[in-house]
């Protein structure tokens, strides 16, 4: 059986490395994948056949129908272009438009209104008072759909709001609301809410759905009002929760224009989630109002995108930085690409801080983490631990450009993820941002470099080791 399980773990393992080679984009990312091949006896070329095999081309992103999720649109949506913001006098914004554009094909809208929530309670309160609200449909989009008191609560709502004749529609992350199979799926389905999963884990297309996940966290009411950002339907978010407390993120409120572009990115995941239910669009899209005096742009990006969207997003507002870039992340793991762009960035002498959570849901990610802070530090960024866990996904350039959404700063949001964020080019929120977010670097430990090169050798080990298994977080 020794000698079987020895054969076993070279054949698979010879296969694993030579596709590597072959097909392999990223020398660091091969070599991660190299190395947890070669430490993980066949445990770890299974996990590259999982998670490292690059499937763009293969299978999954070459099918008729992801072919057809690509080019998906709607034809009959109405448009929003007098509320097109141009920027012809403001050249940075200018050019992030164009860039999101390209990649979302979506463009800064004026006219809107958008609050900023801080807090789990905050949110939750304000996004069931607008679901309470709703009179002709409720739309539905979380990665996480956990039970607990606001599940009760929302399925409560929900039966109320369809006794009223609302219809309502739920799409869920398949992977990171797997809780939800079963019984807790069939309370909804029986008070009539129209529920599916995104692309569902099944034996057939395991090996091609598992890797790529839809991370977006989406409300839309009556398509005046939507709910986007970083929150999820979790009890952490209102109750403390083990060693880490209650969880904070941010959420946003959204009225005006925007809604509209943010409702299209709901409406295309359900309509290939369900698949395709058929629903007259001019039911559920319709023409904006100016509610604030705001402008905002949708970024929306995946797997099937021509380029990473989130990454291009942060990487083209960093570079726009003329004096601050704020970062707020609880997993931060940028990829090369945009970690060398902050560290250039840092050396032209443009003030860069990074907020993070001294602890972490994720042992793994939080070593892997620290193991780039020595080269931050070294470039004169400076990085604040803090004691709480945020999960928020914020970044703050200058004084007038912030996004928020659900994108992380890491390979699997870049790159793995659909992702949602919003892009917000507004002096008062960015102001309010800037001032919430230097409140909280006040309460935190700030490292210092000399500090941080003496801490403890096995920390130092297990940073470096989890190097090795970035390609896996």
């Amino acid at each position: 059986m020794k000698t079987f399980l020895i054969i076993v773990h070279i054949v698979l393992g010879l296969w694993s490395i030579g596709s590597i080679i072959y097909h392999g984009r990223r020398p660091s990312r091969s070599i991660g994948w190299v190395f947890a091949i070669v430490v993980l006896p066949i445990l770890g070329a299974v996990l590259y056949y999982l998670f490292g095999v690059n499937r763009r081309k293969f299978k999954f992103f070459n099918t008729r129908e992801f072919y057809k999720r690509k080019q998906f649109s709607y034809g009959n949506a109405p448009t929003s272009d007098k509320f097109k913001v141009n920027f012809d006098s403001d050249i940075r914004k200018k050019r992030l438009n164009q860039l999101i554009n390209a990649n979302s094909n979506t463009f800064a809208t004026g006219g809107n209104a958008i609050t900023v929530l801080q807090d789990g309670g905050e949110t939750f309160n304000t996004l069931f008072k607008a679901m309470e609200e709703a009179q002709k449909f409720i739309h539905v989009q979380y990665y996480i759909l956990e039970r607990g008191t606001l599940f009760e609560k929302m399925l409560e709502l929900f039966q109320k709001k369809i006794s009223e004749g609302v219809e309502i529609r739920i799409i869920y992350d398949s992977f990171g609301s797997y809780s939800l199979r079963g019984r807790p799926k069939k309370r909804f389905q029986e008070i009539g809410v129209k529920i599916h999963p995104i692309m569902p884990i099944r034996l057939k297309n395991l090996l091609f759905y598992l890797n790529f996940r839809n991370h977006r966290k989406i409300v839309v009411i009556d398509n005046k009002v939507a709910f986007t950002g970083g929150v999820n339907i979790s009890d952490k978010y209102i109750k403390h929760h083990g060693e880490l407390g209650k969880w904070k993120d941010t959420h946003l409120k959204l009225e005006g224009p925007i809604v509209n572009d943010l409702h299209q990115v709901f409406l295309k995941d359900y309509f290939f989630a369900s698949k395709k239910e058929e629903f007259r669009i001019e039911d559920y899209l319709s023409e904006q109002l100016k509610c604030g005096t705001v402008d905002a742009q949708v970024v929306a990006g995946g797997p099937d995108s021509n380029h990473p969207t989130i990454m291009q997003q942060y990487i083209g507002m960093a570079n726009q930085a003329q004096k601050s870039i704020c970062i707020a992340n609880p997993y931060f793991l940028p990829g090369e690409a945009f970690f060398q762009a902050l560290k250039v960035i840092a050396l032209q002498g443009i003030e860069i801080r990074l907020l993070v959570p001294k602890k972490s849901d994720s042992l793994a990610a939080m070593f892997a983490m620290f193991s780039q802070f020595e080269e931050l530090l070294n470039v004169g960024i400076k990085i604040y631990l803090r004691d709480d866990f945020s999960h928020a996904k914020i970044l703050l350039v200058d004084d007038d450009l912030v996004s928020i959404g659900s994108g992380n700063f890491d390979i699997r949001s870049f790159e793995l993820n659909y992702e949602a964020n919003i892009l917000i080019y507004n002096l008062g929120i960015a102001q309010e941002m800037k001032s919430e977010f230097n409140a909280l670097c006040e309460k935190a430990e700030q490292l210092s470099l000399e500090e941080f090169k003496n801490r403890p050798r096995w920390k130092k080990f297990m940073e470096g080791l989890s190097k090795f298994f970035k390609p896996l977080l």
